[in-house]
This record gives C-alpha cells, sequence and structure tokens, in this order.
C-alpha cells in the first residue's frame, strides 16, 4: 500500500492557507495545517483529518518545532504565511512595517523551507510552492514595502529553483492578483474597514480564496517530472495593478 502523501501549509488559519489545506486534502494528501492562531487551526485540522501545528514563519524555534511535527519525509509545501502592512508612499512609509512585510513573506519563506528541505528530499518527490503576488512583478504608488517583499520573494523562489536542479524537489509560485479575503486588506489598512472595502469597490468577481486553492492544488498534482514555474493568477476585471474594471 502507498504510504499517503504529506502536505505543509502555512498560514492556514485563513484565507488562501485555509482554502488550500482543505483543497490539498480533497486531493488526498495529509496535511498538516501551521499558523499562530492554534484554534483555528485545530478547527480546520478536525474537518479534513489533517495536523494542527502552532508555528510563527519568523520564529526559528518554532519552526524548528514545525519541522518536528513533520517527521522524515515530506511531499509538499506550501509556503503561504505573509501580508502586507500599510499603504504610505516611500517619503512617510514606516521601516518596521516594511521590515515586518519582509520578515513574513521572504525570511520567513527561507526559515521554513530551509527546514523542511530534508524531508522534502527524503519522500524522492518533493514540491516547494511559494505564495507570491502579482505585486512581486510591478510596482505601484503606496505599495513600496509589499512589492520589494514579494519581489524577494519571487528571487528566492528562481534561485532555489536554480540551486535544486537534479535533485527530486519541483519548485514552483503562484502569483495571485485581487483575492477578495475575510483579512488581507482590512489589516494592511490596519482595521480600516471602509479602506479595505475600497478596493474591491466595483469590481465585479474579484478572486477568492477557492480559486487560488484550486490552482495550488492543480500545481501540486501535476506528475513528478512537470515543473510549473510560476503562474500568475488574475480575476477577469483586472488586466493588470493599474488597470480594473469597475462597475
Amino acid at each position: 500500500m502507498t504510504p499517503q502523501r504529506t502536505a505543509v501549509v502555512t498560514g492556514a488559519s485563513s484565507g488562501i492557507g485555509a482554502a488550500t489545506a482543505r483543497a490539498l486534502a480533497a486531493e488526498g494528501f495529509r496535511v498538516f495545517c501551521a499558523a499562530r492562531r492554534l484554534e483555528r487551526i485545530e478547527a480546520l485540522a478536525d474537518e479534513i483529518g489533517g495536523e494542527a501545528v502552532a508555528c510563527d514563519v519568523t520564529d526559528a524555534a518554532s519552526v524548528a518545532g514545525l519541522a518536528e511535527a513533520v517527521g522524515d519525509t515530506l511531499h509538499v509545501l506550501v509556503n503561504n504565511a505573509g501580508g502586507a502592512f500599510g499603504s504610505d508612499p516611500v517619503a512617510t512609509a514606516d521601516p518596521e512595517q516594511w521590515r515586518a512585510m519582509y520578515d513574513v513573506n521572504v525570511l520567513g519563506t527561507l526559515q521554513v523551507t530551509q527546514a523542511l528541505l530534508p524531508a522534502l528530499r527524503a519522500s524522492g518527490d518533493g514540491l516547494v510552492l511559494n505564495v507570491g503576488s502579482t505585486a512581486g512583478r510591478i510596482a505601484y504608488e503606496g505599495g513600496g514595502g509589499y512589492t520589494a517583499a514579494k519581489h524577494g520573494t519571487q528571487v528566492l523562489t528562481e534561485t532555489l529553483r536554480l540551486e535544486l536542479c537534479g535533485e527530486p524537489i519541483r519548485v514552483s509560485e503562484i502569483a495571485p492578483g485581487m483575492v477578495r479575503t475575510e483579512e488581507f486588506s482590512t489589516v494592511r489598512f490596519g482595521g480600516d474597514q471602509e479602506k479595505a472595502d475600497a478596493v474591491y469597490a466595483g469590481v465585479p468577481d474579484p478572486l477568492v480564496a477557492e480559486d487560488v486553492a484550486d490552482a495550488i492544488a492543480w500545481i501540486a498534482t501535476r506528475p513528478s517530472h512537470v515543473n510549473v514555474d510560476e503562474l500568475v493568477i488574475r480575476p477577469r476585471a483586472q488586466a493588470a495593478q493599474h488597470k480594473v474594471h469597475r462597475v
């Protein structure tokens, strides 16, 4: 009997992370749901028959605990934990917000990947899938810190693919555009719901978390020899960062 394939999803307590955990479980994976908010991931893990692991990706000891919980082998790592904080222009931006964004989006991804690479290698058929953003491809006003961090995610992904060439590990990035989730924009604007709602005002059918999770599950279930380097996914209403159809 073939052992059940395993996956780790960071930032699994809400949004894209929670949807991805559900999507991978539906494909037969045993999913380790990792996030800081233990009560949320415990409920999710119970729902999908997975494992809940409290983990702060910016804390090395916490990440080591995740690796210990996962064990010797792992097939899929989805580095989803991330976030945007603030929207001030470069001239007045808070360096601490920029530091926090780099810490979670880049260094967090680095630490989790480093900790779980031995288990991915041991599986003989591993996948590292980093959740980036269209913000990692183009600059826009008020997004300097976030775009810098997500460009970092993209370059980390590209570098890892080069360095692991010849090993049984695929390396992919998914870069979503406008995705309406329950927390992302609210967190970015410090809890200002009016500002958060304005991002999507009049946009017919922005992406939802399940759309991105469906694409992640597709990447994760390609044959071993197929590497999806990057997948950019946007709603039909968004032709580019600066070109959004609103009604």
